[in-house]
């Protein structure tokens, strides 16, 4: 079997929920980060653990992007606003250094609502249009050749190695619900009708996957920075950089807002 070269983290923020939509984040944001497997092992797990161990001690605390805006658990320490300052500074330092790459999707749950009187799933929706985001990197990073453009070279089998998309565990039901939507967009229920050679993993969050804390610690920036385009955030600052970019352009591309 063929194996690709990346793995994908999936991570959320905010509710996929269409009910009492919090009118203060009325979004919902799944980040999609693409890392090559050698990248990943030989410097972005290492960088976010020697982190841990400078600030923690050891390295099993999990980097929660809602523990550490709220300064709960492991985090209570950062109540003081000099000390939080320079641990975000820090935290968002090393990320702007690490080899990865980004696909987000956005969406506004209230124009959702009000554009579609049954509106689908966001979670199911942010999931299609991601996939589709990745396989459109690969493509780029000529990992994967289109079938049409197999069929044109005279190849009967086009390059489609196995990619691997960890997402975080959220519940049986919610996973399996999960798991269908997944094998429904890769098996050709997508924008481009093509089979796509993905494999969901689920992983706990207790794993510490450190893949699955940085998915998690850009999310939210990202929707703010959505939510809120003309406010200062560092943090989206750092991330430009890393989100997909097609013809120099992230919108629609690396940056998926919807509707």
């Amino acid at each position: 079997m063929s194996l690709s070269e990346y793995m994908v983290f999936v991570d959320e923020s905010g509710s996929p929920s269409m009910g009492n939509i919090d009118p203060n984040y009325p979004l919902f944001v799944l980040a999609f980060l693409i890392v090559k497997k050698d990248e990943y092992v030989s410097s972005l797990t290492p960088a976010i653990q020697r982190f841990k161990f400078k600030h923690f001690g050891h390295d099993q605390v999990i980097l929660h992007e809602r523990d550490i805006r709220k300064d709960i658990g492991a985090f209570s320490g950062l109540k003081n606003p000099a000390i939080k300052v320079s641990f975000l500074d820090e935290l968002t330092t090393i990320i702007a250094g690490l080899p990865f790459h980004l696909a987000c999707v956005v969406i506004d749950k209230d124009g959702h609502k009000k554009r579609y009187s049954s509106p689908i799933n966001p979670y199911h929706l942010g999931l299609e249009f991601g996939l589709e985001r990745v396989r459109n990197f690969l493509i780029q990073q000529k990992e994967w050749i289109e079938p049409s453009v197999a069929v044109h070279l005279g190849q009967v089998e086009h390059f489609n190695p196995k990619l691997h998309v960890i997402v975080e565990k959220r519940g049986k039901a919610e996973d399996d619900d999960l798991e269908l939507e997944f094998r429904r967009i890769c098996d050709g229920s997508n924008f481009h009708g093509e089979k796509f050679n993905f494999e969901v993993v689920f992983s706990d969050k207790k794993s510490n996957a450190a893949g699955l804390q940085i998915a998690d610690l850009v999310a939210r920036p990202i929707g703010i920075s959505v939510l809120r385009p003309g406010q200062s955030n560092r943090a989206v600052d750092v991330l430009q950089s890393k989100l997909l970019k097609k013809n120099g352009k992230t919108d629609g591309y690396g940056l998926k807002k919807f509707p």
